[in-house]
C-alpha cells in the first residue's frame, strides 16, 4: 500500500478506513503545519491567528457575537435563494430553448450573462427592494439564475443536437415510439435537464457563499446580521482569531451542505449512478 500512495497516476481509493485514516492525517500536518507558521510567526499573528486560538474563541463568538443567530441567517438567505432561482430558472430555461423562435433569437445570448458584476449593480436591487432581508434574497437568487439559466439552455441544446449521439438518442427513441410533447418532456427532458441542473446547483455552492456575504455586507442592522458581516466586523475591530474561526464555519457549513446535495441528487436521480 505505501509504494502505491506515491505511484505516479496510481488510485486514490485504498477502502474506506484506510481512506479515512489518510485524511485524518492530513487535517493534523494541515493543523501543525498553521501552528508553526503562527508560532515562529513566519507570517505575522494580526495575519494568520494560531489555530488553537482561533478553535478557542468559539466561546466568545457564541456567548458575545450570536454566532448561532448569524449562522442562521447565513444559511436561511443561502436556501431561499436557491429555491426561488431553482423555481424561476427551469420555467425561464424550458421556455426559451423549446420555442424555435425563441431559441433562435435569445439562446446563444444567454451564456454572456454569466459575466454580469452582480457586486456593481447592487445598488438597482437597493432601489427596488430597499434595505430589506428580501433585497439580499432577491440579489442573491438574480445571481444564481445567471448560472442556473444558461445550463438549462445548454442542456436541453445539447438534447436536441442530432449530432450528440449521446444524449439525442433518448429522444429519437421517444420519438420512434410515436411519444406526445407532454411524454417527450416528462420522460426525456424534464428528467435529462433536472439532473444535470442538480448538478450545477450544488457546483454553485461556494459561488452562492460568496455572493451571501457580498449581500450582507451591503447595509448591517440590529445584531444578527449573518456571518459574512459579522467576519467584516470581527476584522475591523482586529477580533483576528473569531474572523478566522468564523470563515471555517463558513467552510463546514458549506460542506454539510454538498455532502446533502449529493445525498439529495443520489436519491431524486438514481439513474444517474
Amino acid at each position: 500500500m505505501f509504494k502505491k500512495l506515491f505511484k505516479f497516476g496510481g488510485e486514490s481509493d485504498f477502502g474506506t478506513v484506510q481512506n479515512i485514516i489518510i485524511s485524518v492525517v492530513g487535517f493534523i500536518i494541515i493543523i501543525l503545519g498553521w501552528h508553526f507558521i503562527s508560532v515562529n510567526e513566519i507570517i505575522p499573528t494580526n495575519i494568520l491567528p494560531d489555530p488553537f486560538k482561533v478553535v478557542g474563541s468559539y466561546g466568545t463568538l457564541i456567548s458575545e457575537y450570536h454566532m448561532f443567530g448569524n449562522a442562521w441567517f447565513s444559511l436561511k438567505m443561502n436556501l431561499l435563494c436557491y429555491v426561488y432561482a431553482i423555481g424561476l430558472s427551469l420555467p425561464i430555461g424550458f421556455i426559451i430553448t423549446l420555442c424555435p423562435l425563441l431559441n433562435l433569437l435569445i439562446s446563444k445570448y444567454i451564456t454572456s450573462i454569466r459575466f454580469l458584476p452582480f457586486v456593481a449593480i447592487s445598488s438597482i436591487f437597493v432601489s427596488i427592494f430597499g434595505l430589506t432581508f428580501n433585497m439580499k434574497v432577491w440579489f442573491l437568487t438574480a445571481a444564481l439564475m445567471v448560472y442556473i439559466i444558461p445550463a438549462i439552455v445548454n442542456k436541453i441544446n445539447d438534447l436536441q443536437n442530432p449530432k450528440n449521439d449521446k444524449d439525442n438518442v433518448y429522444l429519437q427513441t421517444i420519438q420512434t415510439m410515436g411519444a406526445s410533447n407532454w411524454e417527450k418532456f416528462r420522460y426525456v427532458y424534464w428528467p435529462y435537464v433536472t439532473s444535470g441542473v442538480a448538478d450545477t446547483c450544488r457546483d454553485l455552492l461556494a459561488v452562492s457563499w460568496t455572493y451571501v456575504t457580498v449581500a450582507e455586507l451591503i447595509y448591517k442592522d440590529g445584531e444578527i446580521t449573518g456571518l459574512g458581516a459579522s467576519i467584516n466586523t470581527m476584522i475591523r475591530q482586529s477580533h483576528i482569531p473569531e474572523a478566522y474561526a468564523l470563515i471555517v464555519l463558513i467552510i463546514a457549513i458549506g460542506f454539510v451542505q454538498d455532502f446533502v446535495f449529493a445525498k439529495l441528487i443520489k436519491k431524486l436521480f438514481p439513474y444517474k449512478n
